[in-house]
């Protein structure tokens, strides 16, 4: 199933190709400003999601706030997934080198990558994110993962973030978290944070 999307082509091929994934309501061209701070020298995959509530674009369909529809969540993470690998061969970009960055909705659909199907992605970043589903056993989880929270975020609220954080730390990810006082809008901080924590991939 195709995306809607854009590829930009950095300058550094050998930094990983960085994932965008849009919070609901968004699209592809939303986050690339903060790709370009976070990693300034990377190519650059950004995804629209394929499911419209009320008109706006989402990665997956939810039954309530905060209630995800698992079915959905599940095929359109193998989708995601089966997109990323088809782009990779069409833009030249190594698919086992892709570092997801997403924000609400695009980092509950990261994240479920990273649940779901191993060695998807290289690391994740996840703004404002939860558990994409609950009382899963998952795998062992290498990637490293970067994920920053509000203290007073409403949508997402912090035992949701935290819950989410001891999930994937039980599993051995390598989880740098990060907090905000503020709520659930993305703030410069995270994303200059987001930008310290990408230098890993560098070397």
């Amino acid at each position: 199933m195709h995306h809607e999307h854009r590829f930009i082509k950095g300058e550094n091929t050998f930094l990983p190709t960085i994932l965008l994934l849009h919070g609901t309501g968004g699209d592809e061209n939303d986050l690339i400003p903060l790709a370009e701070m976070m990693a300034p020298k990377a190519s650059i995959l950004s995804v629209r999601g394929n499911v419209s509530e009320n008109g706006m674009n989402r990665f997956f369909k939810r039954l309530a706030a905060g209630v995800f529809d698992e079915q959905d969540l599940a095929k359109r993470t193998e989708e995601l997934y089966a997109f990323v690998q088809d782009a990779a061969k069409k833009y030249d970009f190594d698919a086992n080198n892709v570092v997801a960055a997403g924000y609400s909705n695009g980092a509950n659909i990261a994240a479920n990558l990273l649940y779901t199907i191993k060695d998807a992605l290289a690391g994740a970043v996840l703004f404002h994110a939860m558990q994409p589903q609950a009382n899963v056993q998952l795998d062992q989880i290498t990637a490293p993962v970067y994920i920053s929270s509000g203290r007073r975020d409403t949508m997402i609220p912090a035992a949701e973030a935290e819950g989410l954080i001891q999930a994937l730390r039980q599993v051995g990810a390598d989880v740098t978290e990060f907090w905000t006082d503020g709520g659930h809008e993305l703030t410069r901080a995270e994303v200059e944070e987001a930008g310290e924590w990408i230098q890993q991939f560098n070397a």
